[in-house]
């Protein structure tokens, strides 16, 4: 089967090609830069930017299913970036899919869609949880709206399945990890609230297993199709052990220094009107979005994942993190 990844450049999009490779397919990827990595695996590459609709629809051409996996992350940035990396591109991926009669959609979509939600997202299910709202970052906001017009494309001419998985770590992350290690070696990080909020995260291969176990079930009628599912290890950990776990696994200074969430908030508002103002380079040190994202619970029921595409965590936490300080200590 012909597949095209978007953002198989990323920390999870060549996860996602080296697997569908191996699983035989044919794999594109649409990226705004070039990967010697992809190269290797034997992908095809597109460039272009997801804004640019034309660009879109050329690298789909002939493609049987997409993977929509790229997007701006993060927690800084202007609405517009936001807006068209993951609105106005899940856009063109959804026009493109109906201009070339591709059948199958797997999006990657975030449990930020939820944050802030009435209820409190601790064992819920994905169907038992509404969207949130009063965002304080344009990419939760940005992607609700995405993750939204994906799931209403579903129908009888594309099935579209939604995939929120939480945190995703492991081995050739650089994103996450050198963020927290660069901060702990500088005695800049520390943990707010109390430390004790359980948190769910997603070791690197079972987050791509989950979207090739919902790529193979998915079809029109199936049940996994128009919906969306969360994604995760299963194995909520406090946040306290799990960012000194990953630290241990880095070989880092571990953190034991707490700030309030009061405390957090009102420096993130502060760096926030500083960095607008000014303004400064790079991201703030912290915001309100991930004051709110590091002191508050998130865990995930795995059983609707299970039910509907047989999705089960192949690897532990611990395993994960043997894997990752072994990946560390060759490097």
């Amino acid at each position: 089967m012909k597949i095209l990844v978007t953002g198989g450049g990323g920390f999870l999009g060549q996860a996602l090609c080296r697997g569908l490779v191996e699983r035989g397919h044919e794999v594109s990827s649409f990226n705004r830069g070039h990967y010697p990595a992809l190269d290797a695996l034997g992908v095809r590459q597109f460039r272009g930017d997801l804004a640019d609709g034309e660009a879109v629809l050329a690298a789909a051409k002939g493609m049987d299913a997409i993977f929509h996996n790229a997007a701006k992350a993060g927690a800084w940035g202007s609405y517009d970036s936001y807006f068209q990396a993951n609105v106005a591109g899940t856009r063109n991926v959804l026009d493109a899919c109906r201009a070339h009669g591709i059948g199958k959609l797997v999006y990657t979509s975030t449990p930020s869609v939820t944050h802030r939600a009435t209820h409190p997202v601790e064992g819920l299910g994905a169907h038992e949880v509404p969207y949130g709202g009063n965002f304080q970052a344009p990419y939760a906001t940005t992607k609700t709206i995405a993750e939204k017009e994906a799931l209403a494309a579903n129908g009888a001419d594309l099935a579209v399945v939604a995939l929120r998985p939480r945190l995703i770590w492991g081995p050739g992350d650089q994103q996450i990890l050198p963020r927290l290690v660069e901060r702990a070696k500088a005695g800049r990080l520390r943990i707010v609230g109390d430390g004790d909020n359980k948190v769910d995260t997603t070791y690197i291969d079972n987050a791509a297993q989950a979207h090739f176990d919902a790529f193979e079930h998915l079809a029109p009628g199936a049940a996994c199709a128009g919906k969306a599912y969360f994604v995760s290890n299963g194995e909520p950990w406090p946040m306290r052990e799990l960012l000194n776990a990953l630290l241990d696994a880095a070989g880092a200074p571990r953190v034991d220094k707490t700030l309030s969430f009061k405390a957090a908030y009102r420096i993130g508002a502060a760096c926030e009107l500083l960095w607008k103002a000014l303004p400064l380079k790079g991201e703030p040190p912290m915001t309100r979005f991930l004051a709110e994202q590091l002191s508050t619970a998130h865990w995930y029921d795995m059983r609707p994942a299970q039910r509907d595409f047989g999705y089960v965590p192949r690897v532990s936490m611990q395993e994960g993190l043997r894997r990752l300080a072994e990946s560390l200590r060759s490097l």
